[in-house]
């Protein structure tokens, strides 16, 4: 009898180890998942078409800012940067109270530079508008979370924390 129920114990022993060995453990799955991400990130950024969003601002001198409750922006396109970026901090000379208080502009980007990093990609870009010149610096780790600076001539600086992704494909109406 307890031959038997040794028997029967090894042979549900290996059943159960069998099964566990064809699945993935959590760290691998994981390390899959950030490799995925990390190979998106960098089509991203090859094909220089994507969009940051913020989920803090810190500007210069004052507390940070939540902006998960605010719509905001910068598209990144090859021709084109569009920004819709909110702005919290000292405005100079040229800037009007009572008007457009963010950081909303359009143009193409006179100087664009991609450089990839030990561990992130730089991507700088200058922006002429008729009311200002706009400098952004945006720094995106691997895995898509970033950083962007942006310097005015008419502004103190601001920088933003938040990712980027693909830019929403809008559907043609027929």
């Amino acid at each position: 009898m307890k031959a038997k129920i040794s028997v029967l114990a090894v042979i549900l022993a290996l059943i159960v180890t069998s099964g566990f060995a064809q699945e993935k453990s959590k760290k691998q799955i994981k390390e899959e998942k950030k490799i995925e991400k990390q190979k998106q990130v960098e089509e991203l950024i090859n094909a220089k078409e994507f969009v940051f969003v913020a989920r803090q601002a810190m500007p210069t001198g004052y507390k940070t800012v939540n902006l998960t409750t605010n719509p905001n922006y910068v598209k990144y396109h090859p021709e084109l940067i569009e920004s819709y970026m909110p702005y919290f901090g000292r405005a100079f000379s040229g800037v009007g109270y009572g008007g457009e208080s963010g950081l909303h502009f359009e143009g193409k980007a006179e100087e664009y530079t991609f450089t990839k990093g030990k561990k992130n990609y730089q991507v700088d870009a200058t922006v002429k508008d008729e009311k200002d010149t706009y400098r952004l610096s945006l720094t995106v780790g691997f895995e898509g979370s970033a950083t962007l600076m942006i310097t005015s001539n008419n502004r103190s600086a601001i920088s933003y924390s938040g990712e980027i992704s693909a830019p929403e494909i809008k559907e043609e109406k027929k």
